[in-house]
């Protein structure tokens, strides 16, 4: 009866153990996705660019690149997330705030380069237009105070011990 009493004792540190690697392997799988996500992206946003500036005039094969360029550049800052909480368990808030600020330029970007090769432009597209830059540039904006408002914060005791 002891044994299986001690069996049962230790089960649920096993399947916690268990979890915890589970949980590393799938940080792991998912920066390596990232990151090679990331790399064949920016192949392709550089092989899409020969192909349209053919076509089309440079500004408009250049917006494109760009584009495709600030994804790379989320992809990357998301898989550098990811290695520095495999390096230190915690998980920062910064790089998602970097992250969101650059989504909202590519969406600006995006926006004019859409809006400028319209045939017509009429007053519905174009109040549509404002009003999806001047959403972006405020959450920008609050992005921006979030980032200044959490490097402006005192340490916490944990980060205060570990800084020399």
């Amino acid at each position: 009866m002891s044994d299986r009493f001690d069996v049962m004792k230790h089960l649920p540190c096993r399947v916690v153990q268990w979890m915890e690697w589970l949980d590393r392997w799938g940080y792991v799988t998912t920066g390596l996705s990232l990151l090679l996500l990331g790399m064949l992206m920016f192949v392709y946003s550089w092989y899409s660019f020969a192909l349209t500036i053919q076509h089309t005039s440079l500004l408009v094969a250049g917006l494109k690149l760009l584009n495709d360029l600030l994804l790379v550049i989320i992809l990357l800052e998301l898989y550098r997330t990811v290695i520095r909480f495999l390096q230190t368990g915690i998980l920062a808030l910064e790089p998602y705030l970097a992250v969101g600020i650059i989504a909202c330029t590519r969406r600006i970007l995006t926006a004019s380069a859409e809006l400028s090769h319209q045939p017509e432009i009429t007053d519905q597209l174009f109040n549509r237009y404002l009003m999806d830059v001047g959403l972006n540039v405020t959450v920008i904006m609050v992005l921006i105070v979030a980032v200044f408002t959490l490097r402006r914060r005192p340490p916490l005791a944990a980060e205060a011990q570990t800084k020399p």
